[in-house]
């Protein structure tokens, strides 16, 4: 019984090793693409929460801070910032209103083990940084960009539609020459790479915005059996309880 041992050029098994190492960064990339996007979405279920329980009383706090203003620039015509403040609190009050979310939205974000499977199985797939021209990173961009929005939302369908229309437009490189290959992946295993870096970078800004240190804050006080959101919004009822019976007093004196 005969064998054929197949015998690589130099170059063909610098292809495949590299390939090798593309596969494992490309695993590594969708993990944590997904670390990522569920920090972000995690954080932004929190800022609904937060917008819903504390942010009406912050808008009504502007408000009576704006009264308190306008009442003081009539008793003091002559102090132009008295009337500047008072609009600056009116416009932020309006600002919330503009912006605060009507729809219900849950409480917590906790995806499925097979939709984060599936998330990681398209981020292989269409990841910018195994773009090969500027036309296709800025279609991955794209697709990308549905991917996260629609993880944020719990949305496999429309997941598993990004994937099919990927595939459906997905280019051919089977057929470059083998040092074309070669530089193509090195190129990929660079960007991969860099990506990893920025990704890490992005999730140490991430924890120390001042939106993420509360939301951990109160997290921590809920495993201590302490509502930390409840007091804060305790808080800003009493400072607006402080500022109404300054307007009372304000316009007293104002008559």
């Amino acid at each position: 019984m005969s064998s054929v041992l197949q015998i690589l050029s130099p170059q063909a098994e610098e292809l495949q090793a590299r390939r090798r190492e593309l596969a494992d960064l490309r695993r590594k990339l969708a993990d944590k693409e997904l670390e990522l996007s569920t920090e972000n979405a995690q954080l932004h279920l929190f800022e609904r929460r937060y917008q819903s329980v504390v942010g009406q009383m912050y808008a009504e706090l502007d408000q009576v801070k704006a009264q308190v203003l306008g009442l003081a620039s009539k008793i003091f015509p002559k102090a132009d910032n008295f009337r500047e403040e008072a609009e600056s609190a009116r416009e932020q009050a309006r600002e919330f209103h503009e912006e605060s979310p009507e729809e219900k939205k849950p409480k917590e974000f906790n995806p499925p083990e097979n939709l984060k499977k599936l998330f990681r199985r398209v981020a292989k797939r269409i990841h910018p940084d195994l773009a090969s021209s500027a036309a296709e990173r800025e279609r991955r961009h794209e697709l990308m960009a549905k991917l996260n929005q629609a993880y944020d939302g719990l949305d496999e369908e429309v997941i598993r539609s990004i994937l099919m229309e990927w595939e459906a437009e997905e280019p051919a490189h089977d057929k470059l020459e083998l040092g074309e290959q070669l530089v193509r992946v090195v190129s990929q295993v660079a960007q991969v790479r860099k990506r990893l870096y920025e990704i890490s970078d992005e999730l140490e800004d991430l924890t120390l915005t001042e939106m993420f240190q509360l939301k951990k804050n109160i997290e921590s006080a809920e495993l201590e059996g302490r509502d930390l959101l409840q007091e804060i919004a305790d808080d800003l009822e009493e400072k607006i309880r402080e500022t109404k019976t300054r307007i009372r007093d304000l316009a007293y004196d104002f008559i």
